[in-house]
């Protein structure tokens, strides 16, 4: 009797411990209203910059300012109308480029960033978004400025000890030469 009672007891400790786990509630929920908030701010955000590049395009009527589909708009100080040949990916691009606010106060010169080479959407290289898209639309010996809003420029996090978050720049970018790939 009591070997019957031991079986029932190990029988039954058997199918409970056959239960699957449960899933732990949250403890409290949250309705998503940070991101929603956080949208609101970057609209606000990206309002005021745009007001401002327009503001700049409007002051310099005789400057023909283009308007890229990144999101940013450009000029060329020197454009080549003979070449055809605009960077690819995977070419390697050498040139220079400086930093300024809207107002054309220098951030970082031109020599102080020296020159530089970039192989096109492939180098892990420090370039902010609109660099790497603005250069895309250059041809060999062209000068470009472009009006870069905050999100394609340095964002959030600006230049320690130069440049606040969440300001717009200008950049002037003289692109010296490209080398082609063996795949293009």
């Amino acid at each position: 009797m009591l070997r019957n009672l031991h079986y029932i007891i190990i029988v039954t400790l058997c199918f409970a411990a056959c239960k699957g786990p449960e899933a732990r509630k949250p403890l409290q929920r949250n309705s998503g209203s940070f991101i929603k908030e956080s949208a609101v701010r970057n609209k606000k955000i990206f309002e005021k910059e745009e007001a401002q590049i327009t503001e700049i395009m409007e002051a310099n009527p005789n400057v023909d300012y283009i308007a890229s589909e990144s999101g940013f708009w450009y000029f060329y100080n020197v454009k080549d109308t003979i070449a055809s040949e605009l960077p690819e990916f995977g070419d390697e691009v050498t040139f220079n480029f400086d930093v300024k606010d809207l107002n054309g106060n220098t951030i970082i010169s031109e020599s102080e960033i020296g020159l530089q080479v970039y192989k096109v959407d492939q180098t892990n290289q420090e370039l902010i978004s609109g660099l790497r898209d603005g250069i895309k639309l250059m041809k060999e010996g062209e000068q470009i400025t472009f009006l870069f809003p905050s999100y394609k420029a340095y964002g959030y996090y600006g230049i320690e000890d130069k440049l606040g978050t969440n300001v717009p720049i200008q950049s002037t970018v003289t692109l010296k030469s490209i080398e082609q790939t063996q795949e293009n």
